[in-house]
């Protein structure tokens, strides 16, 4: 006698994708809708037990309900053989009325009275080009950063350098206050000595300055060398 047809509708129906890469689980949904007037028992059975984690694998839909059944697949080593290999199987039966032992009513049923979906596994594994599209999409300085210690090299020069401008700041900044200190002797001291005090003074402004300007001209080209790096 032939079995009766299944009333569940099963959401995909006939094919559950498994997206790779597989080095961690990898979780497909099946959902199960039961557009009866009846509770259904159902159950979910695969040819490859060891490899897949079912929750739920069996249990009870009500009447005009549904169920998202959570299939994962466990990490493996990926073979392009096994692609159609692994199959599943969804087995359902009215419940009766007076269920009160699910697991009983699956032993007594009787053919007839089993309905079942079966559905195949597909794995993919995304494209190269696919690939080409997530790097093209991260920032430049993501992509630049996985160089070999180029760029961790250059960028540590660049604090180097900051460094080496703060200190001549600090340098700048004590030599403005020599020079105060300086003008405050020099007007104690009179005229005389103010000429040759000034010309001191200038000297030393005039050095601070320049050795100021090379500090951040370096700063720039290596900063254009950064971007320039970045940019490629």
């Amino acid at each position: 006698m032939a079995r009766t047809e299944q009333v569940l509708v099963l959401e995909p129906q006939h094919e559950l994708k498994f997206r790779g890469p597989f080095t961690d689980v990898v979780t497909a949904t099946l959902k199960l809708t039961n557009p009866t007037e009846r509770n259904v028992c159902f159950k979910v059975k695969t040819t490859a037990p060891r490899r897949y984690c079912v929750r739920p694998n069996s249990g009870i839909i009500d009447a005009k309900n549904s169920v998202n059944v959570s299939v994962m697949l466990q990490p493996f080593d990926y073979d392009p053989n096994e692609k159609s290999k692994h199959k599943f199987m969804v087995q359902s039966m009215l419940a009766p009325y007076d269920m009160t032992d699910m697991e009983g009513v699956w032993k007594e049923a009787k053919p007839e009275e089993l309905m079942d979906s079966k559905l195949r596994c597909a794995f993919e594994i995304p494209l190269e080009n696919d690939k080409t599209t997530e790097l093209s999409s991260l920032p430049k300085s993501s992509s630049t950063s996985l160089d070999d210690g180029e760029g961790k090299k250059i960028m540590e020069e660049c604090k180097r350098l900051q460094m080496e401008v703060l200190r001549l700041r600090e340098e700048n900044k004590q030599i403005r206050e020599d020079d105060g200190l300086r003008k405050r002797k020099v007007t104690s001291m009179g005229a005389p000595h103010s000429s040759s005090s000034g010309m001191a003074t200038s000297t030393m402004r005039d050095e601070g300055l320049g050795t100021r300007v090379l500090a951040f001209c370096v700063l720039f080209f290596v900063i254009g060398v950064i971007i320039g790096k970045l940019a490629l």
